[in-house]
């Protein structure tokens, strides 16, 4: 059975109000598009977990979405800080939860393989235990050692981009991860936008490339050029004049809510958002082409 839903639809049907949502891709493949249908939707009191929250989140924080964060790094990646999620964590009322880069992947993989906690050595001499109370300590059923623990986290949504997928939801990435196939697997509610659908017989051909199968994926969403302005390697590059813009548009409460009603309110799902930026707009993010090496899974006789 098909799985292919437009964004809209997906969205209202797995996104709600109240829901902890995982966004996740390691400045590669982050679904800005289904960030920005959320905020549409007009989506409240959600929980954002994600390693590196990045401009996304601050658009999404700053619209209003959002009572929770729970990441392990933040800023926007080579232009500065992310200020409306800063002037929210500086005022009161806004939760944030902090781990290490491990220990949110921990969290993940717990919650992915159904483990009470996950162990791990990287919050030796750090001060988060201090300022959280989720990192604990444990002692080793085998030898006594004392080692730190974090719970399992097991989002309601995980959103996911990727080059291709099927109908059916089998997934396929390549480039750069971060552990999207973690927090797939931990969600109860999965969403797959994907710069292309391909037939059932492309995915069977290279399924070393699978990253979800798609018995775990609720929605299959096509959405090219969804992951702007991060990138989809092979189909376009990071756009760095955005992120060097966001940093004077997220300074301004003014300046981001006349961004937000112009860009995201204001069109009515991606392809507007993308008819707004115009084509010329790709002409210096297109990549030449860099073909990988052939393999023959058959018979070699």
């Amino acid at each position: 059975m098909s799985k292919l839903l437009p964004m809209d639809e997906a969205v209202a049907g797995l996104v709600h109000d109240g829901d902890t949502v995982a966004i996740e891709g390691f400045t590669h493949l982050i679904s800005f598009a289904a960030g920005h249908e959320i905020i549409r939707q007009g989506r409240r009191d959600l929980t954002l977990c994600r390693l590196t929250p990045d401009v996304i989140y601050d658009q999404m924080i700053g619209a209003g979405v959002a009572r929770k964060l729970v990441f392990s790094w933040l800023g926007n990646p080579g232009a500065g800080s992310l200020h409306a999620i800063r002037r929210l964590v500086e005022g009161p009322g806004f939760e944030v939860e902090e781990y290490s880069h491990f220990g949110m992947v921990g969290r993940y993989a717990a919650g992915a393989a159904k483990l009470p906690f996950y162990p791990l050595r990287s919050f030796e001499g750090s001060d988060l235990p201090s300022v959280n109370p989720n990192i604990r300590t444990v002692a080793s059923p085998f030898d006594g050692e004392e080692v730190y623990a974090v719970p399992p986290l097991n989002p309601d949504v995980t959103i996911v981009h990727a080059q291709r997928a099927d109908v059916h939801g089998n997934t396929q990435a390549w480039g750069l991860l971060g552990c999207q196939k973690e927090a797939a697997f931990a969600a109860r509610r999965v969403i797959v936008v994907a710069e292309e659908i391909v037939p059932e017989s492309v995915i069977r051909a290279d399924p070393n490339r699978v990253l979800l199968p798609g018995l775990i994926v609720d929605a299959v969403v096509h959405c090219p050029r969804g992951a702007h302005p991060s990138f989809a390697q092979g189909h376009y590059d990071r756009d760095n004049r955005f992120y060097l813009a966001w940093e004077h548009i997220s300074r301004d409460p003014q300046r981001l809510s006349a961004w937000l009603d112009e860009w995201i309110h204001g069109t009515s799902d991606h392809a507007g958002y993308l008819a707004k930026l115009g084509e010329a707009h790709w002409d210096d993010l297109l990549p030449g082409p860099a073909l990988s090496g052939e393999v023959d899974y058959g018979d070699h006789r």
